[in-house]
């Protein structure tokens, strides 16, 4: 046997008896009724996540806090925004009518009320709360669609990365923890804020693991030399950041619409990676505000494993050796802030790295 239908919660919110008796005659057959009789008592009622009322049949005239200013409350916090609100009282000037829109409800009934009326006033509303609701799980499940799309993506690309360098894949790891941490550290930064908003990054971390997929093109006998590189070969490896924008471009371009705009940071990264706070970088020779933010973090992120880590070609820096380098190249390699908020994070940075070593030692790629 099917449970019976759960019915829809009212919150009526009067400060007269007889006015709540009266809706809540009308209406307790089809709904649960709660009742308060203020405007606090109501948004104590209104703001209990765990019992959040289906709509609000709101008084005007109330002596602690006004209809109006309950409903302007009630719109400004996540958890009450969307409950409709539906004003019933005496007031009835068109100017009491308009600001009752004014502030959010969805409809104004005038005292005394119609009992048909409320009842199909209530039901609409409800009907519409409803269909809401059910859009919004329609694109919350849309967005984790796109969500899983965007993961797939970047995995793929990040392993051939993997599978065509000779750094292992803790390296790919390590600098998205790296970019994450300084990140999340400078988002309050006035200069910095603006760009890292927790959606950015979020995009920021998925993308730091594309940094090198333009050394894909590289030739092997470029990318995996052991020895100094030439002047030719050097030129030759510089173009990685090219080809990852241009791999990255065309993957954005076939994917086409707003789903690819994922890509976009990655792209950017791939791009300006190398670029130096003082304009001696590649491929652009850009300098100072005119690297985007994304390029500064990971220019850093990307230096620091290299340090600190082992490659074909030389040893494994300590850490301390390391940071004293990242902090002599402050104001020249990189952002002065970028590198300030390595300083202050460099216990951290320290762990990831010795965590990483740990598990390459162990569990090697």
């Amino acid at each position: 046997m099917n449970a019976p239908l759960k019915k829809p919660t009212l919150l009526i919110v009067d400060d007269a008896p007889e006015n709540l008796e009266m809706l809540a005659t009308i209406l307790k057959r089809n709904y649960t009724i709660k009742v308060a009789t203020s405007g606090k008592k109501a948004l104590d009622l209104a703001s209990n996540p765990a019992a959040l009322p289906d709509l609000i049949l709101l008084d005007v005239m109330m002596p602690d806090m006004d209809g109006y200013e309950v409903c302007r409350i009630l719109k400004v916090s996540d958890l009450t925004r969307k409950i409709p609100v539906i004003f019933i009282s005496a007031l009835g000037e068109v100017d009491d009518e308009s600001r009752g829109f004014e502030v959010g409800g969805v409809d104004y009934i005038i005292k005394p009320v119609n009992a048909a009326t409320v009842c199909a006033r209530v039901r609409t509303h409800l009907a519409l709360y409803d269909q809401n609701r059910a859009l919004e799980e329609m694109v919350r499940e849309r967005t984790r669609e796109l969500m899983h799309t965007q993961d797939v993506t970047i995995v793929g690309f990040s392993t051939l990365a993997e599978y065509r360098n000779q750094e292992t894949g803790w390296h790919i790891l390590a600098t998205q923890q790296y970019v994450g941490l300084l990140a999340r550290y400078l988002s309050p930064h006035p200069r910095f804020a603006h760009f890292l908003t927790s959606d950015n990054i979020e995009l920021l971390i998925k993308s730091a693991p594309l940094h090198d997929i333009g050394k894909i093109a590289v030739p092997d006998r470029i990318l995996l030399k052991p020895d100094t590189l030439t002047p030719e070969e050097f030129e030759e490896i510089k173009k990685h950041t090219i080809y990852g924008r241009d791999a990255l471009a065309r993957a954005e371009q076939a994917l086409g619409d707003v789903r690819s705009s994922f890509l976009r940071l990655a792209k950017e990264i791939a791009y300006t990676h190398h670029e130096r706070w003082d304009g001696t970088g590649y491929p652009q020779g850009l300098a100072g505000e005119d690297i985007p933010i994304s390029g500064r973090l990971m220019a850093l992120a990307d230096v620091y494993d290299a340090l600190v880590s082992p490659r074909v070609y030389k040893d494994a820096f300590p850490h301390e050796e390391a940071t004293q380098i990242i902090q002599k190249e402050r104001g020249k390699h990189f952002d002065p802030d970028v590198v300030d908020a390595f300083l202050d994070l460099q216990d951290v940075f320290h762990n990831i790295a010795e965590s990483m070593t740990n598990r390459n030692v162990a569990e090697p790629v």
